[in-house]
């Protein structure tokens, strides 16, 4: 299988509850370091209430030691060495989100 440095997943926009985007989340970043294939992983939560960003954004806290970085949207720009560094590490992704203070999504840097 070809290396994809950047897998992006949508679990804000799929009609499924919050345990279930969960869910799908970790099964997502398990499958990522069983294949040792991806980089890093851009969530998209969606605006909405803010619900399901505050819970992926606090299972990822909770997930400490396990990955390189948590980037936020808000904060996926160049002004942050974890977002240079993730880049640099995935080749430069392009990525319409980065400077953009899209609080939308959630990057997870993978180790």
């Amino acid at each position: 299988m070809k290396q994809q440095y950047l897998k992006v997943i949508d679990i804000g926009h799929t009609g499924k509850s919050p345990d279930e985007a969960l869910s799908t989340l970790e099964i997502t970043v398990s499958k990522c370091f069983y294949e040792n294939k991806v980089k890093a992983i851009k969530v998209i939560t969606g605006h909405g209430t803010g619900r399901l960003r505050k819970i992926v954004r606090e299972w990822c806290e909770d997930q400490s030691g396990r990955f390189k970085g948590i980037i936020y949207g808000e904060d996926y720009d160049m002004f942050n060495q974890n977002a240079v560094n993730m880049r640099s590490d995935c080749h430069q992704p392009k990525d319409i989100d980065f400077g953009k203070n899209n609080a939308a999504v959630t990057y997870i840097w993978l180790r």
